[in-house]
Order: structure tokens, then C-alpha cells, then sequence
């Protein structure tokens, strides 16, 4: 078993809280059914895909390292994308949006290690090494989509989410691990797809991850490119989806061209999308990817970037006019009335950064009771505290080592002993110290000398605000513990045993069939398909590899095997086409 992460110089440098949620592969989890699934949708998709997508999928798939007749090693494969740049990690299941784009910022691409079971073979919600390893790889061969998908990342990271945006997530996670799962009742399935249904019409306002995730759909996952009337597929949600990769291209999925209004476009992960996006070329997602970042806290800032923080509970960061950067988790602001921010607090470890690096000494040990500060200008002062040099703070008597009295535009007073201050690399003023100090809004005390030294940030407004902590190293790898943490590993019954077996029979004979006589290979085939049909005559996957093997021979036993074919097609309609496509593809070979 792989028990062991084979690693190189872009994995080396992910942070801690992104290695936390990086698996072994562990390649030995895969059954020689497994394997027959892979085949058959790469063969099946290499076939129709050459025709509908991008020019760079098929290319791709070779610069990737991706076999057809084979899951791909995680190691082939990084050792491959190490030449163009990027690396792959396989993780269970769905992760955090956030640390999912964050991957990509890294240039990593973040591979679910598991894989559909036979009767989702055309499409899962779930995802797997098909729609990951043969889905995304391959286009990122493009040097204009792989800096969309990094740049993506980057912005992505730092979307802002919400409470419901979480729970949300959770109930995605678990419902597709349970459609994944061997043996989930339909009663179970039923109560999760309810929940997450519920949970998509549950009337909120969009957050900003909630936005974004729907960009990456509409492009990443679902995107077509060219022109409306003839598109071609670059999604990895349509190149690892053999049914929805026929769908799309049909008259009755209406195609749109693509636009920020996509942000705004809700998807539902279950079923098949009714309507798709399409871009002229790679180089125009960057366009709309920049036109979205506008209009996001990042770079807004404001009054609305800090609501956002509150509303999402989680740990984000303000950065002030100074430069000041803010982390921890927001609980208040205080408006004027203009609606500027002129006091914001936050509970719990806070760290104060700059230029993402933590200011030395004012890490969450300093900061563990959480952060809070006026901001804005001071009173009847045109000049803004962080613009004053030493001269001006002496004429508004801010000494070091000496009381002093002063009140904001806002109404807001401190009260207290200078102690020193701090400046930015523009020699601004970012952070002021003081001691025996009281702040006071009104008739409410908002800070007192009982709880220590107050540090004041120094900044006219907020600049900026997203997820996340601006230095990642100041807060200890937050864990990563879903509901549902890892995905439901099959336990087999003997008969399930037992067809696996056969598949690893046909699956040896297949790679020794240049070796082996013909007799002796009619001799095996006809044993496995026997007993094929005796204990698993419901199988169709199976027969299709075992005609395969003997397809070219006109003989009793291919005969009979092409009858069990046209009989399971009667027997199960659902599973016609299937079966028809791979007799197409023997076909061709």
C-alpha cells in the first residue's frame, strides 16, 4: 500500500493549512473494476473528445502523462506536470472552496484519489481521479488557461463566505459520499439530496465565494469556448462526463455568451446543466475573472468588506490606508454617518501583519483577547495621524512617554499615556501604544486600563478586506473537520469479491495476450465468461472486455458472447447506449 506523499518543490512550499488536507494516493484502493471504469470512459472520451473539445485536451492528455489504459500514479503525473510548471495532490472528496482555490494559486491541482462506481460511470456529483486526472489536467497544458486557473486561484482565496456558505458545504460533501458509498439506502440518499436542496433555495444574499464558485462552474467545470453556434469543451466537468459531454452539444442545452452575469447564474451540482457559457478564447476569462475582483472587498474595502467579514464568523483581514493588516475574527463596527467605518473590534487570537508578514510582537500571544481600534481623522486636525511626522505629533503633543487627550471626527476620545508608536516603510504612522488608557463612544466605555496596554491602529479607512489571515503563520493550522470526514470505503461481499477477480482476469489476459496462444486464451475467456454468466449476468462492463479479446474470431464463444450482449441490452435500456458505445469503439479499433 502507498502509504508515503511523493513530494517536489511546488508541494514543499504549500502552507500548512493546504498540507493538512493532502493524502497517499494509496494506488492498491483501486479494483480491476475500477481500472475497467477508467478504461472505458478515457477510450470512449479520447474518441468522441478528439471531435468536440479544445484543441489542447487530446495534446494535453500526453503532456500530462495520462494513460488511457490505466488510473494515473499521482507520482507519473507530477513528475510530468513538473514541466509545465504545475504539481498534483490528491485529497478526499470535496475540501473548503477557499483551500480548493487556494491549491490552484499554487499552481497545484487538487485530485479526489477516489473513483465512480461502475453505476455512475457516465456522471457522479462526487469528485474523482476521472473528472479531476482526465478532466483539468489535460487543459492545463494551455499556457493561457493554466494562468486563468492560477490567477483564479488567487482571487478565489480570498472571497469572503458566509455561515451558509459552510453548511452548505457539509451538506454537498456528504450527499456525494453517500452516492459514492456501496450499500446507501435510498431512503438515505433521498434525505441528503432534500437537505442540500433545501439549503440552494434557502433565500440569502449571494457572498462572495458563493459568486465566485459560480464563475468557476461556468468556466472551469462547465465552460464551452469559441462561438455560440459551434463551442468546443474545455469544462473538466464535461471532459470526465461522458454522458454530459454528448448533452451539451445537443440544440437542447442553450448555449450563452459568457459574462460576469455568469457570477450570478446558480447551478445545481446533481443534475445536468440546462444552459452553458461560452468564451471566445482563454485570454477573455481573464477579462471577466478581473471585472468580478473590482467589485469585491478585496478591493473595495469599506464598510461593506468588514459586514462581510462579520457575517462570515470566520477568521479574515482588514487592511487599513496605512497598510495595517488585521486578522482575526470580527464581531463589530461602528458607522457614521456616511457610513465610514470609524471603530471595528474583533474577539479572539488577532494578529497585526504587514505586507503579509506578521509585525514582530504583535502576533495572537499580544493580540488573544481580540483587536479593537478606532479610525478616521481626529478632530478639528485637516492633517490624518498617519501623515504626521515627528514635528507635527509634537505640535498635537504626541509625546512618547507623556498623557494625552484626543477625540476623532466621529466622537470617539482616548485617553491615555503615548508609549510609542510605529511606522509603515512610507514612514507613516500604522500603530500607536499606550498604557492607563480609556476609549469611550458616547457614554460607552469601549476600552479600560484594567484590560492592558492598547495598541490603536492608525488608518484613515478600510482598503481592503477578504478571507483568511494575511499571514497564514499567525494562526496555528485550523483542522480540518467536516461532518463527514473522509469518504465511505466499500466493505465487499464475497460474490462482489468474487467479480472483482474476473475483471483481474480479463485485465491479465489482456496485457498478456501477445504471449499467450490463441487456444489457450479461447480456453480462459470461455471459463471467466461462464462463469460471468452464471454469478454476475447482470454485469455489462465485463462481456464488453471479453468480447474485446476475442472480437476478431468468428467462433461459438464470440458468438455467445456478442448474445449476452444484445441481451442485457433488452434486459436493462438504461444501459444500451453504453454497451453500444463500446461495441462502436471495438468497431473502430
Amino acid at each position: 500500500m502507498e502509504t508515503r506523499i511523493e513530494s517536489n518543490e511546488l508541494l514543499d512550499r504549500l502552507p500548512p493549512h493546504l498540507k493538512q488536507y493532502i493524502k497517499p494516493q494509496d494506488y492498491e484502493q483501486y479494483t480491476p473494476i475500477n481500472q475497467a471504469v477508467w478504461r472505458y470512459v478515457m477510450r470512449k472520451n479520447v474518441d468522441y473528445l478528439s471531435k468536440v473539445a479544445h484543441d489542447s485536451y487530446v495534446e494535453g492528455l500526453r503532456k500530462t502523462g495520462i494513460s488511457i489504459d490505466a488510473i494515473p500514479s499521482m507520482y507519473g503525473m507530477n513528475r510530468i506536470l513538473k514541466e509545465i510548471g504545475w504539481a498534483a495532490v490528491a485529497v478526499d472528496g470535496f475540501i473548503p472552496p477557499n483551500a480548493f482555490m487556494e491549491f490552484q494559486a499554487y499552481k497545484v491541482l487538487v485530485i479526489a484519489s477516489d473513483i465512480r462506481q461502475l453505476e455512475n460511470i457516465e456522471y457522479t456529483p462526487a469528485p474523482d481521479i476521472i473528472h479531476e486526472g482526465a478532466g483539468h489536467a489535460p487543459i492545463i497544458a494551455s499556457p493561457d488557461y493554466a494562468e486563468y486557473l492560477r490567477r483564479f486561484g488567487e482571487v478565489g482565496a480570498k472571497a469572503i463566505s458566509s455561515a451558509h456558505d459552510i453548511e452548505l458545504y457539509e451538506a454537498v460533501r456528504e450527499l456525494s459520499i453517500l452516492k459514492e458509498a456501496e450499500g446507501t439506502s435510498e431512503e438515505e440518499i433521498d434525505a441528503a439530496e432534500r437537505k442540500v436542496e433545501q439549503l440552494q433555495q434557502k433565500e440569502t444574499e449571494p457572498s462572495e465565494i458563493a459568486l465566485i464558485r459560480n464563475l468557476h462552474w461556468w468556466t472551469v467545470e462547465y465552460g464551452l469556448v469559441g462561438t455560440v453556434d459551434e463551442p468546443k469543451i474545455y469544462g473538466a466537468g464535461l471532459l470526465s462526463s461522458i454522458g454530459e459531454s454528448t448533452w451539451c452539444m445537443k440544440d437542447e442545452v442553450k448555449k450563452v455568451p459568457y459574462s460576469i452575469d455568469a457570477a450570478y447564474q446558480d447551478f445545481d451540482i446533481t443534475k445536468p446543466q440546462p444552459q452553458l457559457f461560452v468564451t471566445p478564447d482563454f485570454a477573455y476569462l481573464q477579462e471577466v475573472l478581473e471585472e468580478f475582483a473590482n467589485t469585491m472587498a478585496l478591493r473595495k474595502g469599506g464598510w461593506r468588506g468588514l459586514k462581510k467579514l462579520i457575517g462570515s464568523k470566520q477568521i479574515g483581514t482588514i487592511e487599513l490606508s496605512t497598510g495595517l493588516q488585521v486578522s482575526g475574527i470580527f464581531t463589530r463596527m461602528i458607522q457614521n454617518e456616511d457610513n465610514e467605518v470609524v471603530y471595528f473590534e474583533t474577539e479572539g487570537p488577532t494578529a497585526l501583519a504587514y505586507r503579509e508578514k506578521e509585525v514582530i510582537g504583535h502576533g495572537i500571544k499580544r493580540h488573544d483577547n481580540g483587536f479593537r481600534s478606532p479610525l478616521g481623522k481626529l478632530k478639528k486636525i485637516n492633517l490624518a495621524i498617519e501623515n504626521m511626522g515627528p514635528r507635527d505629533l509634537q505640535a498635537y503633543n504626541f509625546y512618547d512617554g507623556k498623557p494625552i487627550a484626543f477625540e476623532f471626527e466621529s466622537g470617539i476620545t482616548v485617553e491615555g499615556m503615548n508609549v510609542t508608536g510605529m511606522r509603515n516603510i512610507r514612514g507613516e504612522l500604522m500603530l500607536i501604544q499606550f498604557t492607563d488608557c480609556t476609549v469611550k463612544y458616547g457614554d460607552e466605555v469601549l476600552f479600560s486600563p484594567e484590560k492592558g496596554d492598547f495598541d490603536m491602529a492608525v488608518g484613515k479607512e478600510i482598503v481592503s478586506a477578504f478571507a483568511g489571515a494575511a499571514d497564514y503563520l499567525s494562526f496555528p493550522t485550523a483542522l480540518h473537520n467536516p461532518s463527514t470526514t473522509e469518504t465511505v470505503k466499500p466493505k465487499r461481499s464475497e460474490k462482489e469479491a468474487s467479480l472483482i477477480r474476473l475483471y483481474a482476469s480479463v485485465r491479465a489476459l489482456r496485457e498478456q495476450r501477445e504471449t499467450v496462444s490463441k487456444e489457450k486464451l479461447l480456453s480462459k475467456v470461455k471459463t471467466i465468461f461462464q462463469e460471468l454468466q452464471q454469478n454476475h449476468p447482470s454485469d455489462w462492463l465485463l462481456p464488453l472486455e471479453i468480447f474485446e479479446l476475442i472480437a476478431t474470431q468468428e467462433n461459438e464463444l464470440s458468438n455467445a458472447v456478442q448474445q449476452h450482449l444484445l441481451a442485457l441490452k433488452k434486459r436493462f435500456p438504461n444501459k444500451a447506449h453504453l454497451i453500444d458505445d463500446g461495441l462502436l469503439l471495438l468497431e473502430k479499433q
